[in-house]
């Protein structure tokens, strides 16, 4: 009996393969438990609980994504966009590219009136900043490749916080604060985050979203076009051309054919590690790798964490790499951008002349990198800083590097279903032209705004992934992930210590700016006896999230000065 019930399990598996067909053993676990290291707590604890469940390191960044809309909907969530890079545990990296779209209505001067741009402060509530929102696009296509576990159990974690409540941070009640403008522009918003005195409800508050609540429940049942057709979509386009300020002719057609694209991610070496990031629309890649480039003539293990040298060169070497992005960086799918170019080594040798560690180079512009094929004016762009990092590894090795955003505080401050909305289109340079040539990064119809984005993986000489990192607070972020780079690679810190280091950020121009109430103060007399006398100090936006793989174990960071935390399956 034993015999012919082997000899039928046995047969059941050879036609169950293609041929040909060898039977073998499933792959051991790479680790013990696998990790998640997110900017809220409960968001980590959500995918902690799906690797627990068996799910695989895609599955657990989805109720990441989901989680995070819940809790931390000032920042992140389904109404906007993202970047999502993976590891498939053997090495081969891949990237979702799901940031939101221009509607077919949008054209280079969306953001005039009268013939004159508008403010931010003009352009950001309401329907006008609203782009097609891709992460649910991007969550269906990750699973769809990677994931384990049905997907309907991948929104659990997020349904029970939405319905059972979730108390308001410290730091989400600071953005209340900041930003009641915007967190309260919908009756939904003050209903949910404000008092019947119309001020935000203190830190600590148990907040319910109900409407959140059902609709994730109808998502995880019905699949991702619940999301991009229906109810849904029909209240996406009422609230946009609804919207009691700037109403935007936004479709149901525009939302209907959102597509969330593969693109190939953008590696580069580094001192003999291997690096890989998000190219366009992101200008995180070719930031982050190409001011590494920069960097790599000079010794900065040598010269140490605590030499006002080494933040010198990181901040010359910023200012070429941010002069790049503004000029040349925007969609690919519109724009014909130079990537492999500005990463060319004979391209990084020639800029890196103009750094030396003994001065500053007085004005730095833009390069122009082999095929650059078009004159193209620099860009105004401002980020606002209001985004997530989330980071997940599990047990066989495979990894998620994810940054996702709403764009500003609280998106549009339009709500829908419970969710905010994104203003992801003020991401596009209010001007299309500057002095009669073409900005890359202007508005056009289903276009994808630029971002400074920056999810990373970072594999170490012998090959293996060492790191997977990104960080949240705009045009900083590759700041952040360039510094905790070096930190790792050149000063042997753990990506703990990495991410903690102090913060130089200079996104072109004269101006250095320190995190302010930081060690870096101390070196400001050093530094402007190095020419840089235009230093001022800054509260700088940092919510950097790391893994790392130490003595075959992963060990989670996450910035100090976040609510950030890693948790363990």
């Amino acid at each position: 009996m034993m015999i012919n019930q082997m000899f039928r399990a046995l047969s059941a598996l050879l036609l169950s393969c293609a041929s040909p067909c060898v039977a073998r053993a499933p792959d051991a676990a790479v680790f013990e438990q696998g990790m998640v290291s997110a900017a809220d707590p409960r968001a980590a604890e959500a995918g902690a609980e799906i690797l627990r469940a068996g799910g695989s390191a895609a599955d657990a960044a989805i109720a990441v994504i989901a989680a995070l809309t819940v809790v931390e909907p000032q920042s992140s969530g389904i109404g906007g966009g993202g970047f999502m890079l993976l590891d498939d545990g053997k090495g081969v990296v891949s990237s979702i590219d799901g940031r939101e779209t221009a509607p077919s209505a949008a054209h280079p001067e969306w953001f005039f009136k009268e013939g004159k741009a508008l403010t931010m402060a003009e352009a950001v509530p309401g329907g006008l900043s609203v782009g097609v929102p891709g992460n649910v696009a991007l969550m269906a296509e990750a699973h769809k490749r990677h994931g384990k576990l049905k997907w309907r159990a991948l929104f659990t974690p997020a349904i029970r916080l939405a319905r059972q409540g979730f108390a308001i941070s410290p730091r989400s009640h600071e953005f209340l604060q900041r930003a009641k403008g915007r967190a309260g522009f919908s009756a939904e918003g003050r209903a949910l985050f404000f008092g019947a005195d119309g001020n935000p409800l203190p830190a600590g508050t148990v907040v319910k979203n109900p409407a959140l609540a059902d609709f994730l429940e109808r998502l995880g049942k019905n699949g991702p076009r619940t999301f991009y057709s229906g109810n849904n979509a029909k209240a996406i386009v009422r609230a946009v051309a609804q919207a009691e300020r700037t109403p935007a002719p936004l479709t149901l057609q525009d939302i209907a054919r959102y597509r969330a694209k593969w693109r190939e991610p953008v590696c580069a070496p580094y001192r003999g590690w291997k690096l890989c990031g998000m190219g366009p629309p992101s200008s995180g890649a070719t930031t982050v790798l190409g001011t590494l480039g920069l960097l790599e003539k000079h010794d900065l293990a040598a010269l140490g964490k605590d030499s006002a040298t080494s933040w010198h060169l990181m901040a010359e070497a910023m200012r070429l790499a941010y002069a790049d992005r503004d000029r040349w960086l925007a969609d690919s799918d519109f724009v014909d951008v130079p990537v492999a170019g500005l990463l060319a080594p004979a391209y990084l040798a020639e800029r890196a002349r103009l750094i030396a560690p003994d001065r500053t180079e007085r004005d730095v512009t833009a390069g122009t990198p082999p095929g650059a094929k078009l004159a193209m004016a620099d860009a105004q762009v401002r980020d606002i800083p209001s985004t997530s990092h989330f980071a997940v590894m599990d047990r066989m090795g495979r990894a998620v590097s994810m940054t996702s955003t709403v764009e500003g505080p609280y998106g549009s401050g339009l709500i829908v279903s419970g969710y905010y909305l994104n203003n992801e289109l003020t991401d596009f340079s209010m001007a299309p032209s500057v002095a009669g040539r073409m900005v890359a990064n202007r508005v056009e119809a289903g276009k994808r705004p630029l971002s400074s984005m920056a999810p990373t993986l970072a594999y170490s000489p012998d090959g293996k992934l060492r790191l997977v990192i990104g960080a949240a607070g705009g045009r900083t972020i590759p700041a952040q992930v360039i510094k905790a780079l070096v930190g790792v690679i050149d000063w042997g810190l753990s990506a703990q210590d990495a991410v903690a280091l102090p913060q130089i950020y200079q996104p072109g121009g004269r101006t250095v700016i320190i995190e302010q109430g930081s060690a870096l103060e101390a070196m400001i007399p050093a530094l402007k006896a190095l020419g840089h006398d235009e230093i001022r100090t800054s509260g700088l936006p940092l919510k950097a999230n790391a893994l790392e793989v130490l003595q075959g174990k992963i060990t989670g960071a996450a910035d100090p000065r976040s609510e950030g935390r890693a948790v363990a399956e």
